[in-house]
């Protein structure tokens, strides 16, 4: 289905449901780390993609102060609430993310309207590609049209930030929105978490004769809970002690002085930032000169200090990872936050149907849940579709 029957589909949804049309449809895409993770918050570099699976928003501006909220997904019904009740800690279920973007975008003294809007969404929940961000890029898009706002990309990377760490409860940092708002078809960005500045990276598989594989574990996971919260705390911990503004500003030549400063499970966390800057900056050169097929090692070595350093894998994403390698990936990591989600896998297109079936076969023998193995390319950023 193209984005524009999508637009239009929802569009005569959205009527049906609300008894008028929208005003028009906006999407906004998950995306795919491909490597650089943890590394936001700390200010350094990270490659992610906006991926080719979306969060669609059909909207009405209303004249009155009700906020209707209807999901395709789910028997939640019509959500209603009032302006001046969107307040943090108000909001559950998907509708924080709506109403944290009208919160933030209130706050900085956006005219923010009523409205009804009507979720469709085809990003996996809770697998670590930014479901919660595509919804949140969707509706800063359509409000930034609705109201004539006129904010760029910097601000709005910046005000669904505030939604996610004011209103939401999440200390995430500015990688997901980045992605889903400044994406391109067949580039990662490549992004600079300090001051925003962005540049598109060739990304493309199919002419190297590589597929990325997503392994979905169907591990949940959340940002709102204690284990990113603690490792954000590490990280602070480690700048201060070694005298920084960021670990962004802490170079892999450092790392001996520090181990001497930190105590030892603080200095596996700077370490893992410390290092994981440094790879995505060998990526960016190596997409650039030789291409996709020389990040591999890349990727491994990532996954090895997310694991052992940063300690935010689990055994699910383990197997997955191990298992990709042994049956042809050349080179394969965890993806997003942790704590679950998903894996992902650069694989030559002729060991894909194996590493998917040797993949399946590790997850059944290990008595885990079946995982939903999938591709991704890169996609088009966030966007009016109708």
């Amino acid at each position: 289905m193209t984005a524009t029957s999508a637009g239009q589909d929802l569009s005569a949804r959205f009527e049906e449901e609300f008894g008028s049309a929208p005003d028009g449809v906006w999407q906004a895409p998950g995306r795919v780390n491909l490597i650089g993770e943890h590394t936001d918050y700390n200010e350094g570099f990270v490659l992610p993609f906006a991926i080719d699976r979306t969060a669609r928003v059909a909207v009405a501006a209303r004249q009155d102060n009700t906020v209707r909220l209807l999901s395709t997904y789910g028997d939640q019904g019509v959500v209603t609430t009032s302006l001046e009740s969107v307040r943090p800690g108000t909001a559950k279920g998907w509708t924080k993310y709506p109403l944290g973007v009208m919160w933030a975008l209130r706050e900085q003294g956006i005219d923010v309207p009523g409205i009804d809007l009507l979720l469709d969404s085809n990003v996996p929940l809770g697998a670590g590609l930014s479901s919660s961000h595509a919804i949140e890029c969707a509706v800063i898009t359509a409000l930034n049209d609705i109201t004539g706002a006129g904010l760029e990309a910097q601000d709005m990377v910046l005000a669904t930030q505030r939604a996610e760490n004011d209103f939401v409860g999440a200390p995430t940092g500015i990688m997901d929105q980045s992605a889903s708002l400044r994406g391109s078809k067949g580039h990662a960005v490549f992004l600079d978490c300090r001051d925003q500045t962005a540049s598109l990276v060739p990304f493309e598989t199919e002419p190297a004769g590589l597929v990325l594989l997503v392994i979905d574990t169907k591990v949940s996971h959340s940002h709102a809970d204690g284990g990113y919260a603690s490792r954000r705390a590490s990280c602070e911990l480690g700048a201060e002690v070694l005298g920084v503004k960021a670990l962004r500003d802490v170079e892999v030549a450092d790392l001996a002085e520090a181990s001497g400063l930190l105590d030892e499970v603080t200095f596996r966390r700077v370490r893992h930032v410390v290092t994981e800057n440094d790879r995505v900056l060998q990526a960016v050169e190596l997409l650039a000169g030789p291409g996709p097929g020389a990040v591999g090692p890349l990727l491994d070595a990532s996954h090895a200090s997310m694991r052992d350093d940063f300690e935010i894998s689990c055994p699910e994403l383990d197997l997955a990872v191990d298992t990709s390698r042994a049956h042809g990936a050349i080179g394969a990591r965890m993806t997003g936050g942790g704590f679950g989600g998903a894996a992902i896998a650069l694989t030559p297109v002729a060991a894909e149907q194996e590493v998917r079936d040797a993949v399946a076969k590790a997850f059944a023998g290990a008595g885990f849940t079946a995982p939903d193995i999938f591709t991704v390319s890169p996609a088009a950023g966030a966007m009016r579709i109708a």
